[in-house]
């Protein structure tokens, strides 16, 4: 890349020695509308280790020219090997979760957006997909009101970007994820949709 940062193809355990840098990313960047993350970084660790146990995962960093500060990160894997809350809506809807892969988080930091590396986010993780001989790719998104009152003056979701990638929303397709949010005392769930792309001819 132009500016220095490069991006870093990470699978299974090649994760582990990164996990404080993605986790630290996360927390920094989904405090942001519309997830409002209050996170820790030990929970970081828990949570990201899926991707290191799973042997169908992906994580693609952008680090900086060092190699040594986490700037981006996207991640994927089967998903089969996600947790049950993000599994339950396909199985109650007849889907081989098998044949479904399943894309994580997208996230950089201010200053590398709008250069396109959203879009390589997607190529590079589909073609992981098609490589595992996925008949879809599905990420889910936190659903917002619109006059949700954190929502920031000018804030524009990214559905138009989902779509222009191929991606369908499928409001059948919803779960619960649990997670504290900026001044909440305490953890409470939130509802998320998915979105879909199928890869069958």
């Amino acid at each position: 890349m132009s500016d220095g940062s490069r991006f870093l193809e990470l699978r299974g355990e090649e994760l582990l020695p990164w996990l404080d840098g993605l986790g630290e990313l996360r927390i920094a960047v989904f405090r942001e509308y519309p997830y409002l993350y209050d996170g820790s970084l030990e929970y970081e660790r828990d949570y990201l280790k899926v991707y290191a146990r799973s042997e169908g995962s992906l994580v693609v960093l952008v680090t900086d020219e060092a190699g040594e500060r986490v700037l981006g990160a996207t991640t994927c894997l089967p998903l089969k090997d996600e947790g049950e809350e993000f599994q339950k809506p396909f199985l109650e809807k007849g889907y081989d979760v098998e044949k479904i892969g399943y894309f994580g988080e997208s996230i950089l930091l201010p200053e590398l957006r709008g250069r396109g590396i959203g879009k390589e986010f997607f190529k590079r993780r589909e073609a992981h997909a098609q490589r595992l001989g996925m008949k879809w790719t599905t990420f889910c998104a936190v659903d917002r009101a619109e006059d949700h009152p954190m929502r920031p003056k000018g804030y524009r979701p990214l559905n138009e970007f989902w779509r222009a990638q191929g991606y369908v929303q499928h409001p059948e397709l919803q779960t619960t994820f649990v997670w504290k949010e900026m001044g909440e005392a305490e953890e409470s769930p939130k509802m998320l949709t998915f979105w879909m792309k199928s890869w069958q001819n």
